[in-house]
């Protein structure tokens, strides 16, 4: 019995992957402008060293998503849901607008040195 990863898997998986890679930079920022502060914040950079991995992930759901969105033809019965050709226009636009946010969070690190 194969283990079958669907689309949202796959995106929640990337979603996941990229607050892994996002931890290290973006969490302490976001904490400390939530007021929540202390020097256990400074510990969240012990996760940098582990990002590379963690962006790999959030690039290999994206593209588990992206073959399953627009690679695998998909075989749908008529009368369920999949087979109304607007759940899957849906689907793709939610995975075009996850993609973006996920890619913008994983480059945070990168382009927040520009801002101050």
């Amino acid at each position: 019995m194969a283990f079958r990863l669907g689309t949202t898997g796959s995106l929640a998986g990337g979603v996941l992957a990229a607050i892994g890679a996002s931890v290290c930079c973006v969490a302490p920022l976001v904490l400390l402008s939530f007021g929540l502060g202390g020097a256990w914040v400074v510990y969240l950079t012990r996760f940098e060293p582990v990002r590379p991995v963690f962006i790999g992930l959030t690039f290999l759901f994206l593209a588990l998503a992206f073959r399953r969105l627009y690679l695998i033809p998909q075989a749908c019965a008529p009368g369920h849901a999949c087979a109304d050709p607007r759940v899957r226009e849906r689907q793709r636009a939610l995975f075009w607008t996850v993609g973006a946010l996920l890619v913008g969070l994983i480059a945070v690190p990168w382009v927040a040195p520009l801002f101050y």
